[in-house]
């Protein structure tokens, strides 16, 4: 990895989304340019029907190439080929201050896990995985060792994030909070 990266990890409706995409908010406000990966356990669509793109895809092409004045997109379909790791993935992304990662709760990078009551009563992910480093929750809960942030503490979490990473010591930009 070339850059840092930080996870938001849990359970299904457990607000990794939510949190995710207050953190990029909050983060890029105080300066530090913020890639995001997230992990899908779903097939997933960025291209419709309709579009000249997707009539590209459906007529076979294996990799479409979107490209404008603001922004450029690749779309590759994976065929036969196995889904990429993490690792791969962030080797394709350009650099940046931080990268957060929504999902891959398995991998080992340091990640924070949200804990939403409306998410149901599911295992503590923390228990049985050392690489989680925080907890966020919107209801009161056992951190053991770790520290354990309201859910809706964005500021405190984007603190510890930037602690815990070291970015605010890292590029050469001055970060202003």
């Amino acid at each position: 990895m070339n850059q840092p990266v930080f996870g938001i990890v849990g359970w299904k409706n457990s607000g990794k989304t939510t949190l995710t995409v207050a953190l990029v908010e909050t983060l890029t406000k105080r300066g530090f340019r913020i890639a995001t990966l997230k992990h899908a356990h779903h097939d997933f669509d960025i291209d419709h029907e309709g579009t000249d793109s997707f009539r590209h895809r459906r007529a076979g092409a294996g990799e479409i190439a979107i490209v404008s004045g603001r922004r450029w997109a690749m779309i590759h379909e994976l065929t036969d080929e196995k889904e990429p790791t993490m690792e791969e993935m962030l080797s394709r992304l350009s650099p940046c201050d931080l990268v957060l990662i929504e999902g891959f709760k398995r991998a080992g990078h340091p990640k924070l896990e949200c804990r939403r009551r409306a998410s149901g009563d599911k295992a503590f992910l923390a228990a049985s995985d050392p690489a989680i480093v925080a907890v966020a929750a919107d209801h009161e809960t056992e951190g053991g060792a770790l520290p354990v942030f309201d859910l809706d503490g964005v500021d405190a979490i984007a603190d510890f994030i930037v602690n815990h990473t070291g970015i605010a010591r890292s590029g050469g930009r001055v970060r202003t909070h």
